[in-house]
Order: C-alpha cells, then structure tokens, then sequence
C-alpha cells in the first residue's frame, strides 16, 4: 500500500518542521510538502497531488478560509484537516471552515517539541488523515446498497413522528448546512442533533446554522422546554437527554462516562429518545468517523422508530451512517442533498397517514 502524501501549509517554519517530523514517523505517512502561505499551497497543490492537506486557520496574506475556497473550486473532493488553535477566534474560523466543505479539523500543536504536543498529534491528527484517506478496496457491490436486516423490524404503522434526532461527526458541520435550509419553518417537530465538537465549538456551530434557518436553533440547556419548530445541538463535553415532565418535554445535560470515547454522544440522546418517543422518533445519522450511534439507532428500531442514514457517496466518513447499515437498522440511505426534504416529507406524511386513520 502507498502511504498517504501530505501537504502541510502553516505560516510556522517552527510548525511546518515539527509536524514534518511527526507524520513521517508513521509508516503509513510521508510528507509530500509543504507550504507557508495560501498562494504557495494552491501552487503545491497543483504539482505534487498530496492525498491530503493540513491547512492552518489562521495565516497573513491568503487566510485559512480563502485557502480553502480556492482548493474546494479546483479540488472538491481533496480531504483537508483545518489547525487551529482553540480560542475564541480560531474556534469560530474553525467552525466557518468547517461549514465550507473543511473535511475536520485538530488542534493546532505547540511550537515545542515535547512530548505532550507530539502525542497529541498522534492520537487527533493521524487517525483522521488515515481515515479521510482510506486504501483503496477491491471493486464489489455498491456499498451504500443496503444488506439484508440483521434485525426484524416491528410492523409498520401510521405512527406520527413528533421528534427528529441526528447524529453525525467527521464531515457534520458541512452536511448540517446542507439540511438545515431544506427545512419548513413551520416545521412541527423538534430536532435535536448530537455533533462531536468541544465546548465553544458547538455554541458557534448553533449560531452559524441558526443563520441559515427560520428556525430557532440554540446549544442544549439544562431544563428547557422542547417544543416544534426549535433545533438543540449538545454542547461539547456533555450528554443530551430528553424526559417527560407532567406535558413538558425538556433537556437534560450530563457529564456521565464518555461512550465510544464521545461526549456528547449519539447512543446517548437515541436511547433517551426511543425511551420518550418509541415509534414516534425519525433518527437521522449523517457522516462521521467510528460506530457512536449503532447501539441507540438499535434501541430505537426496537421501540418501532425509523432510521435513515446518509448514502456513502455523499459522506466524508462513511463510518457511522455505513456501521448503521452494516448492522441491518437503516431503512434507507439517501444523498446529503435530500436528507432535509426527507425529514420534512416524512414529517408530513406520518402526520398526515395518521390523522386520515383517525
């Protein structure tokens, strides 16, 4: 197998080197270059063909974010993992190029050499490169067709749906700016969407999608009340939960064990939904990197709730949404560009199926 080349653009001589240093101490990872501002990259981009890009945020001249425009028009399928620092600005560049087609993001190490900074490399940034780069596998059947299900789904009935739950990872932030205009704004369920970020993130990721909808999209609070038409994202580093209390459906928060090293995480707020909804819940599992969300997608398959996922030519990772259909819980996979009509189709119809048996 060819290891992956990467292209490392940052401003940092100090930076360009030591991250140099570190990718090419993996076997699996050689540095094709590197890059100390925008204008270069593009060029670098053009003559060595990397495999990958890491881009830093925040750099003079041409920024992070113009880079990245530019190599999305010529190259919209080349990966690329933003660095970035996680203060208040950087974070908020983050999450723009995020929202612009950035494949992800990690944090951005130190200019020193020790030794914290180079694990932290090893444990956030070359798993991503490796799984935004997979090696190629031999030609099959189309994955995204869906297999035979591993489980006997209940009958279907003319449940309503009353509440939409998403989870996704990798790729979420890009994939949510696709859906959240698709959306009525007379839409008459809540949504309630786990994306894997941390604190401060998911608080601008709220306030970027809340600008491309009518509907009031906010970071998840303790105790407040869910009602149609609102959009919560879980805050980084705690779990999102729903309960009844007396008519009232409200919000839950806890910082509770991490599950599939997530916090917040899909399994979590799926479970707590199948337990407040049954088979009144549409889960929704979009691109990501790992299996969070396998387990909850099962546990609300079981309370006769619907699964769809996103098709694996339109996700960044086929991780999450492909370990769902591996496991049999998905009815049906669909390409990013009509996940939101589906919802709001399926929103409807339910809607509509049971009020004409009532």
């Amino acid at each position: 197998m060819q290891p992956i080349r990467v292209l490392i653009v940052d401003d940092s001589a100090v930076i360009r080197r030591r991250l140099s240093e570190l990718l090419a101490a993996d076997s699996a990872i050689t540095v094709a270059g590197t890059a100390g501002n925008g204008v270069l990259a593009l060029a670098r981009i053009a003559d060595l063909k990397p495999d990958l890009v890491t881009l830093d945020v925040e750099m003079p001249g041409m920024s992070g974010i113009e880079t990245l425009i530019e190599i999305r028009k010529l190259y919209p399928k080349l990966p690329v993992i933003m660095f970035s620092t996680l203060t208040g600005p950087g974070a908020a560049t983050t999450v723009e190029a995020l929202a612009r087609g950035a494949s992800d993001y990690a944090a951005k190490p130190s200019a020193d050499s020790s030794e914290g900074a180079a694990e932290a490399i090893r444990q956030d940034l070359i798993p991503k490169i490796k799984v935004l780069c997979p090696p190629p596998v031999p030609p099959q059947a189309p994955a995204f067709l869906l297999p035979a299900p591993a489980i006997s789904p209940p009958p279907w009935r003319p449940a309503r749906i009353d509440l939409v739950a998403i989870g996704t990872s990798t790729g979420g932030p890009n994939a949510l700016a696709a859906l959240m205009p698709q959306l009525p704004q007379d839409l008459p369920v809540p949504i309630l969407i786990v994306q894997h970020m941390p604190p401060m993130f998911t608080h601008l990721l709220a306030k970027r999608l809340g600008s491309l909808t009518r509907l009031r999209v906010e970071e998840g609070k303790e105790g407040e009340k869910v009602e149609p038409g609102q959009v919560w994202i879980a805050p980084g580093d705690y779990h999102m939960t729903v309960s009844r209390r007396g008519s009232d459906l409200v919000l839950g928060l806890n910082q509770d064990a991490p599950e599939n090293s997530c916090r917040p995480a899909v399994d979590v707020l799926f479970r707590s939904v199948a337990r407040t909804h049954g088979a009144s819940v549409l889960a929704v599992v979009l691109t990501g990197m790992g299996c969070d969300g396998t387990r909850g997608a099962a546990t609300i398959r079981e309370a006769g709730g619907t699964v769809i996922v996103q098709d694996q030519p339109s996700s960044v990772v086929w991780g999450m949404p492909g370990s769902i259909v591996s496991a049999g819980l998905a009815e049906r996979s669909y390409p990013l560009d009509e996940i939101g009509l589906t919802i709001a189709r399926r929103v409807a119809l339910r809607r509509g199926a049971v009020a004409s048996h009532s």
